[in-house]
């Protein structure tokens, strides 16, 4: 790997002193870095591009951050086929790989192909009105149709391969991966589900009806959510950081995307030591 983008944060504390040391000791081994312009900007220096381009130019995507860059990063990569490695300097951080003080030997067993690639699935999602298309995204977490800011029902009709499944009455849905099953999903009680498992998740949010529960559905199926209800306010939300305000009559169909993220792992640290170590699963 020769030329490796980096991609972080200016709120996370110390980074610019991570940052300028990273570019340094990259440099040093004959690595070429790409940075945006606010990043370079951290460390002194200038460049034109921009986040969209970093993966076009880059051979490994280095996020420094916590689980919310690790999901911009990959939404930014896409329909590129360029590997992350995410150093953890959040909170949970539950896809970044490494820490801090793990970085540089761990950058040192990539450099020498010393690692896996996990690829996870994602999801491409789609918004039509009145059979017009308004608006798409990629996502690797979730996909999230809910109410809007007051203290009322959403309601939904959901159905698969345009197969009627169900009305839902409640705070929403998420439509997840297995790798957003550890994320909103998880939190409304879904079910914790390996990366490896091709499937998608609808978990109902605050259903009115205790009879409406999580369910697994196969990974080639389209999910269909058409909003019924006069909400307003009501929104789809692409893991939890892109918003598109939606009205009644409005659906978001929802597929598993052709392209996956790859995230670079060891073979010395597995999903279920991640689950012990970081959702203390199991514990007593």
């Amino acid at each position: 790997m020769k030329t490796i983008g980096i991609l972080t944060k200016p709120k996370f504390p110390d980074v610019k002193h991570i940052l300028k040391e990273l570019v340094i000791w990259l440099r040093e081994r004959q690595k070429e870095v790409v940075l945006d312009g606010k990043t370079a900007a951290l460390i002194g220096e200038g460049t034109n591009y921009q986040k969209t381009q970093i993966a076009a130019l880059s051979d490994m995507i280095l996020v420094l951050g916590g689980d919310g860059t690790m999901l911009n990063a990959a939404r930014l990569v896409e329909e590129r086929t360029v590997p992350i490695l995410g150093v953890n300097m959040g909170g949970l951080g539950f896809l970044t790989e490494v820490s801090l003080e793990e970085l540089y030997p761990t950058l040192e067993k990539v450099f020498v192909q010393d690692y896996v690639l996990e690829e996870r699935l994602m999801l491409r999602a789609r918004i039509h009105r009145h059979g017009e298309h308004m608006a798409h995204a990629t996502v690797l977490n979730d996909v999230v149709v809910s109410k809007g800011t007051l203290a009322r029902m959403i309601e939904i009709q959901i159905s698969i391969d345009e197969q009627f499944v169900t009305n839902l009455r409640g705070d929403g849905l998420i439509v997840s991966t297995p790798t957003g099953s550890t994320a909103y999903s998880l939190s409304a009680g879904g079910p914790i589900i390996a990366p490896s498992v091709q499937a998608l998740i609808l978990t109902p949010i605050c259903p009115h009806t205790l009879t409406h529960r999580p369910l697994l559905v196969p990974s080639g199926v389209a999910v269909e959510v058409t909003l019924t209800g006069m909400d307003e306010g009501a929104m789809a939300t692409f893991d939890g950081q892109v918003g598109v305000a939606i009205t009644q009559g409005d659906t978001v169909t929802v597929r598993v995307s052709d392209h996956r993220t790859q995230l670079i792992r060891f073979p010395d640290r597995t999903y279920y030591d991640v689950l012990r170590r970081k959702l203390k699963w199991g514990d007593g």
